[in-house]
């Protein structure tokens, strides 16, 4: 079925578990598709489907023909969908294709359009995370123990209306990239790999079309600095926000969890709330179990929470010295307390407090510090108020007496 032409030259198709981008005019297209991958001129359309199911028997299908013969599957799944005989790229994964996301941008003579498909939540990495396997003279070799889940993958097919060098076909595809890992930064999505936040996943595949021929010259560049490289950007990441907002449901004010920040230090769902309630006073921990939103979604205690790991990274990433942690784990944790309590006045209690029991544990790392900050701040939280209650109890029976 087709539900849209965009540029009277590519039709939008959708069919169950199977969408294209069919060319009506020749394109020239840059994919890592297995089959017909690279650049390439003379293809008919380029497609995205879901090949298996995210989680459950139907992962990962035990056939190897679509890694070890992409071609004979590819014209298998062609025939089966009615564009039998004609020429493709493909793109595979596991997300749900009604969860597809499209986003048009335009300037002037330039357009571009971003069709978008995402799964995060099992298989994002940070670019340099520990490899799994080792590929080499055709086969595949397993590294680690653990290995990579079946489902997580980003998927865009990118079309400009205009004609672009060979040069300015993989800019484009740099600055989607760009986009993506821009878009994962911005909703905190954590590597499942590293402690680390994610720049994509293990199985992301991109393609970008351009025409041929146009009226007008190639456009040579398709980076910041162009009008092509914006409009990439913009569409990419509004098409991939999008449909992970379907597929996964994440977004902006979803993320604005301590739990969601603490994901990537191993501390996901009720892990950040079972570290801190061993630390506070009996009634403290059974309300943080009986309600952890309270301290799990305040919107000051996430932001501290969230400026404390910032500071953690630019740690790692080596702008300040190694020795600098332990201070700056007192200091930002001592926020995150003043947050968490209400009571900012305290902040130097806490920041003594903390420095002593880092000091104490050997310990200044993200998964130690916030659950040791959340609960001494939220043990404080209601001091005032259950201090305040107890003396107007105490006058109330001074006076009934």
């Amino acid at each position: 079925m087709i539900l849209k032409v965009y540029f009277d030259a590519i039709e939008l198709h959708r069919q169950d578990k199977f969408v294209a981008l069919r060319f009506r005019s020749p394109h020239r297209l840059i994919s890592n598709s297995l089959d017909n991958g690279g650049i390439v001129d003379g293809l008919d359309l380029v497609y995205n489907h879901q090949c298996c199911e995210p989680a459950g028997p139907l992962a990962r299908h035990p056939s190897r023909v679509v890694l070890d013969h992409p071609d004979l599957y590819a014209a298998a799944l062609l025939e089966r969908h009615g564009f039998g005989g004609l020429r493709a790229a493909q793109l595979g994964t596991a997300a749900n294709m009604s969860n597809l996301a499209v986003a048009f941008e335009e300037y002037r003579d330039i357009a571009v359009l971003a069709v978008a498909t995402g799964g995060v939540e099992g298989n994002a990495a940070r670019a340099g995370d520990p490899a799994s396997g080792y590929e080499f003279d055709g086969r595949y070799e397993p590294i680690t123990r653990e290995q990579p889940p079946a489902h997580g993958t980003i998927n865009v097919m990118i079309a400009i209306n205009q004609p672009l060098l060979d040069g300015a076909l993989v800019r484009a595809v740099m600055t989607a990239t760009e986009a993506k890992s821009a878009t994962l930064q911005e909703l905190s999505v954590a590597s499942r790999y590293s402690p680390q936040l994610a720049t994509g996943t293990g199985t992301d595949q991109v393609a970008v079309c351009a025409p041929r021929q146009g009226s007008s010259a190639p456009l040579r560049g398709a980076g910041h600095h162009t009008t092509a490289g914006e409009l990439i950007g913009k569409a990419v990441r509004r098409a991939l926000s999008e449909t992970l907002l379907f597929q996964n449901g994440m977004h902006p004010a979803e993320r604005g969890s301590c739990t969601r920040l603490m994901e990537r230090f191993g501390l996901r769902g009720a892990a950040l709330i079972d570290a801190i309630v061993p630390l506070l006073p009996a009634e403290a921990g059974d309300s943080v179990r009986c309600a952890p939103p309270m301290l799990d979604r305040d919107p000051m205690t996430v932001l501290a929470v969230a400026g404390y790991l910032h500071v953690d990274d630019q740690l790692t990433w080596g702008t300040a010295p190694p020795l600098c942690r332990r201070e700056a784990a007192a200091m930002h944790g001592a926020l995150i307390a003043a947050a968490a309590s209400g009571r900012r006045e305290r902040w130097t209690a806490f920041h003594d407090e903390l420095a002593g029991r880092c000091a104490a544990a050997g310990r200044d790392d993200p998964a130690f510090v916030v659950p040791l900050a959340l609960g001494i701040g939220y043990a404080e939280k209601w001091q005032e108020q259950h201090a305040m209650l107890a003396s107007l109890d105490a006058r109330i029976t001074r006076d009934d007496g």
